[in-house]
């Protein structure tokens, strides 16, 4: 009986170090916190010289600390928000989605709104790097599957207001 009282009690000792493990490995992603963000934009996705094809409402960074953050450990957002990003300059833009738990559409626009490249359902936590291949002023970032319900494409403008 003392064998099996040690085996037991020997497994019980390797379950927990694994259980504490797993949620030490969760909450280091992120998955138990997660940051809320203020909406405080509008952005408008336009066809043509004028036609409004949708609308959401984005978080905006449009500072060294905000752009670094983008949306890392944001965990939920409404279907119709996004963040805007808005850089200083137009040069090409890598993003990655290191601690990022959201799938993303990443929208690149050059310094008159045009929309230059979309990159669709990015993978989230990926270290890869998401290129805008030409010069880019702002990057909106929507939930997967944004652009392609409501058929945003390449050559599109966007706008906003905030």
């Amino acid at each position: 009986m003392s064998v099996y009282r040690s085996i037991t009690a020997m497994f019980a000792l390797i379950l927990s170090i694994g259980l504490i493990a797993c949620e030490e490995e969760t909450e280091s992603r992120g998955e138990n916190s997660s940051r809320t963000l203020d909406y405080r934009a509008t952005i408008y996705f336009i066809s043509g010289e004028t036609d409004t094809v949708t609308t959401i409402e984005a978080a905006v960074a449009d500072t060294d600390a905000s752009r670094s953050a983008g949306l890392m450990d944001v965990h939920d957002m409404p279907a119709d928000n996004g963040m805007l990003f808005i850089f200083d300059d137009e040069e090409p833009r890598s993003f990655w989605m290191a601690n990022t738990p959201l799938a993303l559409d990443i929208i690149f626009a050059d310094a008159d709104g045009e929309i230059i490249r979309i990159h669709t359902n990015t993978r989230p936590y990926s270290d890869r790097n998401i290129e805008s291949e030409q010069p880019a002023k702002y990057v909106v970032e929507t939930n997967a599957g944004y652009t392609l319900r409501h058929d945003i494409q390449e050559g599109m403008r966007i706008d906003y207001v905030y």
